[in-house]
């Protein structure tokens, strides 16, 4: 196991990252084409420099020297053209397999259960989202391709070497495994420093995102200083994680230029010495030498850079295929699609639990007639928000059946389900866009004369009508330019808009204003009337007007009735509560 987390290169991330690659193969052709002409260009001038030398400039051949020179212009062109290639395509290569990437990470967090955001940074997954699909795009754009062009070049270079000098090869070759072993160190501590650098950079992200949603918070309670404190200590981990690559890289760095320098000075005197000695040997062999050491060690040298590139990518790769790798979706293997429910809900001996082995519901069971509305209450973690969720299949139930129209809900296709079922939050989110967007979610179907229509019949178009560009007014982040009656008033509106089958208000009511909070029971009786409706009551209007109230406690429905008929029992739960909580809005109004 260790043996594998110490591995340098993980060809088996390696190979699932190419299959991204298969719609683009002649753009992956045209890149290794370029590779291979631009490794044979780049040995082409020291060999006409070698020729020129050796055959021209001696025999003070003018006219054949200008041919050469021609030559390696063309050549030059050549080279600056298919670099250009190069360089264009393996970033168009890398940009399109992050955008097929991104899209199936982000079809994939659409699916995901309500759990596993329930335990999840939303930081970490913007980081993996948007900076690690970068690293990615980066492993084809200035890693992999550049990496198999270096090794080529080199390829080509020591065999060209070999055919001009064995000896003189012999010097350079010599200082190659010290090159090597230098470059494989390099890339395992570089390695260990990139994970880290990653972990640190999806702390700051997630930090950064919690404080700045909940900044209202911080400032209420006066947090700015102790909040700063921490920040600093984060960024702190963060420089030094990156500070770790700098110090890799300058101790790594210069090893190569030295290098260089030696084994040029170590040609030079050998050929010099060759020379003077009085052997028949070519001058433009060390020229070409001048020339092709540097197009050896350099490769390696960037090889070591673009492998850092390619290290981060692969960094990256591992967490967001981490994501993509987790099971966390509700089964959608229902064949019913529910186009109308008539809104018969059964709940039959229905236990769930968040956490194991902490029961949420304790064998709940309940029946809501077609065009029913009923109401929930019961005290704070009761379990009432909780039937909600199950209804609508954000949870899997761990025993029990849930069922509409006498159909197991695990049975309907998701999509079909949720369509049927609209619900109101106590918690209003509006998403940085335009009011009419935000009700009608950019659903097609709904047009904004349809939308117009409902605002009216609710009573909130005169409303929106009074915002700058009425219905186009853009709410921002979250809805902060309303306030949160004026958000629940939306909220209700997109509900309604859909026409549903099954009506859910989860505390609708709990934070509105009365003007608010008229308009939205008015609405209320209106789209209820003939649907099935379940409420979680905070009110004692819509508690009062419910056909039936569940009663909840600590999971399990302890009494259930009309208004009047839980009135009357002796010592009920129902009644104790209404006299400590409802009874206080009564004498308010």
């Amino acid at each position: 196991m260790e043996k594998k987390k110490e591995q340098i290169f993980d060809f088996t991330l390696f190979k699932r990252l190419f299959q991204f690659i298969k719609p683009y193969k002649l753009t992956f052709t045209i890149l290794f084409v370029s590779v291979i002409i631009l490794a044979i260009l780049g040995v082409s001038t020291p060999l006409l420099l070698k020729e020129a030398i050796d055959n021209y400039i001696g025999e003070k051949n003018a006219n054949g020297f200008l041919l050469l020179i021609i030559l390696m212009i063309g050549i030059l062109i050549l080279e600056v053209s298919f670099q250009l290639i190069f360089i264009f395509y393996s970033g168009w290569l890398g940009q399109n397999v992050v955008k097929d990437e991104r899209v199936k990470l982000f079809d994939h967090l659409l699916r995901f259960k309500m759990k596993y955001y329930d335990n999840s940074s939303v930081g970490v997954l913007i980081t993996r989202s948007v900076t690690d699909m970068e690293r990615i795009a980066d492993i084809f754009g200035q890693g992999l391709f550049m990496i198999v062009r270096d090794i080529l070049t080199m390829l080509v270079v020591l065999g060209v070497m070999i055919y001009l000098s064995w000896t003189s090869s012999a010097i350079v070759f010599a200082m190659l495994p010290l090159v090597i072993y230098a470059t494989k160190l390099f890339q395992k501590y570089m390695k260990k420093a990139f994970e880290e650098v990653r972990t640190e950079v999806s702390n700051l992200n997630s930090f950064v995102q919690e404080r700045l949603t909940g900044m209202k918070i911080l400032q209420l309670f006066a947090r700015e200083s102790i909040e700063n404190e921490s920040f600093k200590k984060i960024n702190e981990r963060h420089k030094k994680g990156w500070l770790k690559t700098i110090w890799y890289n300058s101790i790594y760095f210069p090893i190569p230029e030295f290098i260089i320098s030696v084994c040029t000075g170590l040609v030079a005197w050998f050929v010099g010495l060759t020379l003077v000695s009085g052997d028949d040997a070519s001058k433009g062999i060390f020229f070409a030498f001048v020339m092709l050491i540097p197009k050896l060690f350099r490769p390696l040298r960037q090889i070591a850079d673009k492998f850092n590139t390619l290290q981060m990518g692969m960094v990256a790769a591992t967490r967001v295929f981490k994501v993509l790798d987790t099971t966390s979706q509700i089964d959608d293997h229902g064949m019913h699609i529910a186009e109308h429910f008539k809104g018969n809900i059964q709940f039959k001996n229905v236990f769930f639990n968040y956490v194991e082995d902490e029961p949420v519901l304790k064998g709940v069971s309940f029946d809501v007639k077609a065009g029913e509305t009923i109401a929930i209450v019961g005290a704070t973690g009761a379990g009432k928000s909780t039937i909600i969720n199950l209804l609508n299949r954000f949870y899997e139930i761990k025993s029990g059946i849930i069922a509409i129209d006498n159909i197991d809900i695990k049975e309907v296709t998701l999509a079909s389900l949720r369509t049927q079922i609209a619900v109101v939050l106590q918690d209003v989110f509006l998403f940085a866009d335009t009011i009419l967007n935000n009700i009608t979610l950019n659903n097609p179907d709904v047009s904004e004369g349809e939308v117009i229509e409902a605002a009216k019949s609710i009573g909130v178009h005169e409303f929106i009508s009074s915002l700058p560009g009425g219905y186009h007014y853009n709410v921002k982040e979250r809805g902060v330019m309303l306030s949160s009656g004026q958000r629940q008033l939306i909220s209700f509106l997109r509900a309604y808009v859909t026409n549903p089958s099954i009506l859910v208000l989860d505390e609708a009511t709990s934070s509105v204003d009365s003007y608010s909070e008229q308009l939205i029971q008015n609405a209320t009786d209106r789209i209820t009337k003939g649907r099935t409706s379940i409420v979680i009551a905070h009110r004692l209007a819509t508690v009062k007007k419910a056909d039936k109230i569940l009663v909840m406690d600590a999971g399990q429905i302890v009494e259930q009735g009309t208004h009047k008929e839980l009135l009357k029992k002796k010592d009920g739960y129902y009644k104790n509560l209404y006299e400590v909580q409802f009874l206080k809005d009564t004498v308010l109004t």
